[in-house]
């Protein structure tokens, strides 16, 4: 119900072209349609947006990275977001921008990195915004430290079937295997849909040089996590125009670190004291983790599917192996070549080890698909995390932690079936990584 501060996605990686540095992007205001006007999105004014790095593994900030937004408008009495082509940041055809300030705050010490940041505007249509990718390109800010930054809106670059996974679990290419047991379902299996395609999303997106993260060959990983503030009082003046007032110290109303952490696994009577909370409390949400409903949820809807891992819920074994993927990291020596483990404080963060290189030959699956530089390592744009989690419930990684359990077939199936070939904006090869944004005057067939 506060779009302009819903943690919508994170992530977290290596960057491909510049491995010396990682880059974090969160994003905020799903679901955008693109042709949104006259009030196009924008961040929230009254809206704290941070980005947070935990060096040591005890689930607090050492690093935050703090970004504020300020509203710009040349002419109040035009309802129009722009009088003309918007060929560059400065031009005076754009009526309402917007600007932010940038501040880094390492183990308590604040430094403004950047002050009069101009966001790119949205991208209205070919008229209004003819060439947007120079205009995105021309808000791509160079900070001190060789750190780089963007904000403004992109092309939702997650792909998820929505309407499958939220109607219980319903599965569309899963119809297949569902049938062989004789249920009432769909006549034949369906490809997933994209529910995300040609819609738009605000994104914060930071590039870091490594050497200024503070960790170490012998400590190489950190746990990166965001989060949006408000203010605790807001007064409205209701003798003028309608402006309102915010004051007092602020209070987190939403944070995200792991994707689907917080929509799957955290129940709804817990959500709102889970996004005020940092990552350093988590163990109270533990046994969501432990304990995952939908991991029990397979087993109803689909019988049989999934025997071995109905006698293991039965049996109210402790799912181990999520803990380790999400709480945690993984420790060394269960997967050859590659740890991510932070420590015992459970914690819900991205994970990233930064001393693992980008990889040549990207796989969507992550570490699942043998893609060490992939989910649950960071998060990358094009990363299936859909299927990497939903194979993960489905008792796919349980061997990791019990040599002794042997997945499902279905295990190594299950999808909402869907890839990065799903998203029509193609990803970029360079920061800030996700695509053009769709305009609003483009209509999809």
């Amino acid at each position: 119900m506060d779009p302009v501060a819903d943690s919508t996605d994170l992530y977290a990686f290596v960057s491909p072209d510049k491995p010396d540095t990682v880059t974090l992007i969160a994003n905020y205001l799903p679901l955008q349609e693109p042709a949104g006007g006259p009030n196009f999105y924008q961040f929230g004014p009254d809206v704290m947006y941070e980005i947070h790095i935990d060096n040591d593994g005890d689930g607090q900030a050492d690093i935050t990275f703090q970004l504020r937004f300020t509203d710009e408008l040349r002419d109040p009495d035009t309802f129009l977001y722009n009088t003309g082509p918007i060929l560059s940041l400065n031009s005076t055809n754009w009526n309402r921008r917007q600007v932010y300030r940038v501040s880094q705050t390492i183990n308590g010490r604040k430094t403004i990195l950047g002050r009069g940041l101009t966001c790119p505007p949205c991208n209205i249509g070919p008229l209004s915004t003819p060439h947007y990718a120079n205009l995105a390109k021309e808000a791509v800010h160079q900070l001190p430290g060789g750190i780089k930054v963007f904000a403004g809106q992109r092309a939702e670059g997650f792909y998820v079937d929505l309407g499958a996974i939220f109607d219980l679990g319903n599965l569309r290419p899963f119809e297949q295997l569902h049938n062989q047991y004789g249920m009432h379902v769909f006549s034949k299996p369906a490809p997933g849909v994209n529910d995300t395609n040609n819609l738009n999303v605000h994104s914060i997106a930071i590039q870091v040089p490594i050497s200024l993260l503070g960790t170490s060959s012998s400590n190489p990983t950190i746990g990166v996590w965001t989060t949006a503030s408000r203010q605790k009082t807001r007064i409205y003046d209701g003798r003028s125009n309608g402006e309102s007032l915010d004051s007092g110290p602020w209070r987190q109303v939403s944070r995200l670190g792991n994707p689907l952490f917080n929509e799957v696994l955290v129940p709804l009577g817990q959500k709102d004291l889970w996004n005020s909370l940092p990552p350093s409390q988590d163990k109270q949400f533990a046994s969501y983790v432990t304990q995952p409903g939908l991991a029990a949820l397979l087993n109803d809807l689909y019988p049989g599917v999934f025997p071995n891992l109905a006698a293991f819920v039965k049996a109210g074994t402790a799912r181990a192996d999520l803990e380790a993927i999400l709480l945690t990291g993984i420790p060394s020596g269960i997967i050859s070549g590659f740890q991510n483990y932070t420590g015992s404080t459970l914690a819900d963060m991205l994970r990233l080890n930064t001393s693992i290189p980008p990889s040549s030959k990207p796989n969507i699956l992550g570490v699942l698909g043998g893609d060490l530089a992939g989910y649950p390592n960071g998060r990358r744009v094009f990363d299936d995390v859909v299927t990497i989690e939903l194979r993960a419930l489905a008792g796919l990684t349980i061997p990791l932690v019990d040599s002794s359990y042997t997945p499902d077939s279905a295990a190594s199936a299950v999808t909402d079936g869907l890839t990065n070939t799903s998203v029509r904006s193609q990803y970029l090869d360079k920061f800030p990584y996700l695509g053009v944004p769709y305009d609003g005057f483009y209509t999809p067939s």
